[in-house]
C-alpha cells in the first residue's frame, strides 16, 4: 500500500540539557515533586480535560502514573522513579527531588560529564558505606520483640500523606492496625526462609476512620439477601472446602480446562447443565461444606447445593483466589471433570459479620498467615489514598525484616549525610582521590554539589516560606516558622530537631540551611533513652532510602550523560 505522505527523518538533537525548553520542563517537574514532599506538601489534582476520574494525591506513585510525559529526559527520570516505587513503595519524592537537584546543581560547574559521572559514583559509595555502617549518627536498628520503632514508622508514612486527612487520633489508630495486620502475617514457626502471608484491605467507604479493624482471616463481601439465604445452611466448626477458579454458569463458552462431550441430536446447554449437578454429586459425596467460586455458579447448581446442606458462594473475583488458597489449602479447581480429593482444603469455621452497611462472610483459618484490614473513610477520594498509604506502609515493614535498620528522617538524614561528605571530601579527599584521575579541586566542587543537592531535599519539607537550620554538633534539620522575629533566641523557636531526636536546649552552634560555614565532623552518638524508649520519633525505611538514594544518582548521572536524543516523528 502506498504512503500518502512521504516519511519524516527522525528528529536529532544533541546536548539535550543544554536547550532552554529541555531545563525549563525539568524545573517544572521539580517544582511539582517538591511541593507534595513531607507532611505539609500541597496536594495535586490531577485529570483529562475531556473528563473522567479525578486523581487528588501528593505520593509519587499517584502522581507519576496520571502524570502525562512526554519528553524522552523526562521520560528516563519518571521511568526510574516509578520502578523505585514499585519495588519499594516509599522514598519516590525523595528520589525524585534528588535527581532533579542533582542535575540542577552539576549544570552550573563546568566540568565534563566523564568526571561529574565518576565523581558521583564515588560520593554515592561513600553515602551507602556510611549509612550501612556501625558509626553511622542516624541509624537506628529495629527490635521486633519491642513496638515503639515499629510504629513511629508507619506513623511517619501516614504523616507525610497530607491527602489521607486524618487527624492525630487517626494517625495513632491507623498505625495499630497496619502493624497488627503486619504480624498477623508472619508465620509463628520461621525457618530459615521466611514466607510471609498477606493482608487483604476491604473497603468500607462512609464510615469514620476509627472504625477500621483488623481480623484474622478473609472477609467475603455478600449481599444480605445471599446471606440470609445462605445461613440455614451454615455449619459451625471446621468446613471442608472445594475452590473453583472457572465459570460454574453453564457457559459453554468457558469450560475451563476440561472438556464437554455431547452426542448427537442433545442439547448442548442440557449437557453442560447435567455435568454441573454431576459435578455438584460429587461434591455432596466428597462431603464438601463450602464451595467457592471465582466466578458465577449456575443458580440450578446452587439449588441443588444448598438442598444438600453446602454453602456456595460465587463472584469472588481473582483478587482473593491466592488468599482463599493459602488459607483454606486448596488447589483452585479449574475444569468440570473428575475432581481428586488432594484438591480440596479446609477451614477452621464460618462466621458471618456487619460492618457498616456491608455483610461478610468471614472465614477463619487454621493457622494461614492471612488477615483482613477493613478500612474506613469518609469518602472515595481520602478512602483511595488511605489504602495506597496502607499498602506503602505494610510493604515497608516487610523490607524492614531484611534489614532491620530505620533512618531519621524529617531531613535529617540528609543534612547529616550532607555534613559528613563535606568533612571526609575535605580532609580525607585521598580516599577518593587515590587514583590520582582527578584532582582535589574538581572533588570538592562535585562534593558540593552533591551535598547542597542533598540539603534541597530537606529544605523541600519547607513549604510556607520558613527559615531553616542545621546545628554544628549531629547536622541536623531544624524548622523556624517564616513569622518568627528577625533577632531572636534560635533554641526559643522550636524545641526539636526534624527527627524529633535531640531537642534545642542543648548547646548548639547554628547555621542557616545553605549558608558557606567551615566543614565539621557531625556527631554520631545517638542517646540511647531516646533510642530505646522512642515513640514520636519521624523514621524512614533504610532499605527504600539507601535504593532511592542510589536511582536517583545512577539516573541523574544517565541524563547527563546523554549526548544526542533521537526522536521518530512517524
Amino acid at each position: 500500500m502506498s504512503r500518502f505522505e512521504a516519511k519524516k527523518p527522525s528528529l536529532c538533537t544533541s546536548e539535550p540539557l543544554m536547550s532552554e525548553g529541555v531545563r525549563a520542563t525539568l524545573s517544572v517537574l521539580k517544582g511539582i515533586v517538591t511541593s507534595c514532599y513531607g507532611p505539609s506538601g500541597r496536594l495535586k489534582q490531577l485529570h483529562n480535560g475531556l473528563g473522567g476520574y479525578v486523581c487528588t494525591s501528593s505520593q509519587s506513585s499517584a502522581l507519576l502514573h496520571h502524570l502525562s510525559v512526554t519528553h524522552p529526559v523526562l521520560k528516563i527520570l519518571t521511568t526510574s522513579v516509578q520502578n523505585h516505587v514499585s519495588c519499594f513503595s516509599d522514598c519516590g519524592l525523595f528520589t525524585a527531588i534528588l535527581c532533579c537537584n542533582l542535575i540542577e546543581n552539576v549544570q552550573r560547574i563546568a566540568l565534563t560529564p566523564t568526571t561529574v559521572i565518576s565523581l558521583n559514583k564515588h560520593l554515592l559509595s561513600l553515602c551507602t558505606s556510611y549509612l550501612k555502617s556501625e558509626a553511622c549518627g542516624c541509624r537506628i536498628p529495629v527490635d521486633f520483640s519491642r513496638t515503639q520503632v515499629l510504629l513511629c514508622l508507619v506513623r511517619s508514612i501516614l504523616t507525610s500523606k497530607p491527602a489521607c486527612m486524618l487527624t492525630r487520633k487517626e494517625i495513632d489508630h491507623i498505625s495499630a492496625l497496619i502493624l497488627q495486620a503486619f504480624l498477623l502475617t508472619i508465620p509463628e514457626n520461621i525457618n530459615d526462609h521466611i514466607i510471609l502471608g498477606t493482608s487483604i484491605i476491604v473497603p468500607l467507604k462512609g464510615q469514620r476512620v476509627v472504625d477500621s479493624t483488623v481480623l484474622p482471616g478473609i472477609l467475603i463481601e455478600v449481599s444480605e439477601v445471599q446471606l440470609t439465604r445462605l445461613l440455614p445452611a451454615k455449619k459451625s466448626g471446621a468446613l471442608k472446602v472445594a475452590v473453583f477458579c472457572t465459570t460454574l454458569s453453564g457457559d459453554v463458552s468457558d469450560t475451563g480446562e476440561g472438556t464437554v462431550v455431547v452426542s448427537y441430536g442433545i442439547s448442548l446447554e442440557n449437557a453442560v447443565l447435567d455435568q454441573l449437578i454431576n459435578l455438584g454429586r460429587q461434591l455432596v459425596s466428597d462431603h464438601i461444606d463450602l464451595v467457592l467460586c471465582q466466578k458465577v455458579i449456575h443458580p440450578s447448581l446452587k439449588q441443588f447445593l444448598s438442598v444438600h446442606r453446602v454453602i456456595a458462594i460465587d463472584r469472588i473475583g481473582v483478587t482473593l483466589m491466592a488468599p482463599l488458597s493459602k488459607v483454606t489449602g486448596a488447589q483452585p479447581i479449574g475444569s468440570l471433570g473428575s475432581i481428586s480429593p488432594s484438591s480440596y482444603g479446609n477451614v477452621k469455621d464460618l462466621c458471618t459479620a456487619k460492618f457498616g452497611s456491608k455483610h461478610f462472610f468471614h472465614l477463619i483459618p487454621n493457622e494461614a498467615t492471612i488477615c483482613s484490614l477493613l478500612l474506613c473513610n469518609r469518602n472515595d477520594t481520602i478512602w483511595d489514598e488511605l489504602k495506597l498509604t496502607c499498602q506503602t506502609a505494610l510493604h515497608v515493614l516487610q523490607l524492614t525484616i531484611k534489614e532491620p535498620w530505620v533512618l531519621l528522617g524529617g531531613g535529617c538524614t540528609e543534612t547529616h549525610l550532607a555534613a559528613y561528605i563535606r568533612h571526609k571530601t575535605h580532609n580525607e579527599p585521598e580516599s577518593i582521590l587515590k587514583d590520582g584521575e582527578y584532582t582535589q579541586t574538581e572533588l570538592l566542587l562535585i562534593a558540593e554539589a552533591f551535598c547542597r543537592a542533598l540539603e534541597s531535599v530537606a529544605g523541600s519539607l519547607e513549604h510556607d516560606g520558613g527559615e531553616i537550620l542545621t546545628d554544628m554538633k549531629y547536622g541536623h534539620f531544624w524548622s523556624v516558622q517564616a513569622d518568627a522575629p528577625s533577632v531572636v533566641n534560635w533554641p526559643d523557636l522550636f524545641s526539636q530537631c526534624g527527627c524529633g531526636l535531640y531537642n534545642s536546649q542543648e548547646e548548639f552552634s547554628w547555621s542557616f540551611l545553605r549558608s558557606t560555614h567551615h566543614p565539621f565532623v557531625p556527631q554520631t552518638c545517638l542517646p540511647h533513652e531516646a533510642v530505646g524508649s522512642a515513640s514520636n520519633l519521624t523514621v524512614d525505611c533504610l532499605t527504600a532510602k539507601l535504593s532511592g538514594l542510589q536511582a536517583a544518582v545512577e539516573t541523574a548521572s544517565l541524563i547527563l550523560d546523554l549526548s544526542y536524543v533521537i526522536e521518530d516523528k512517524n
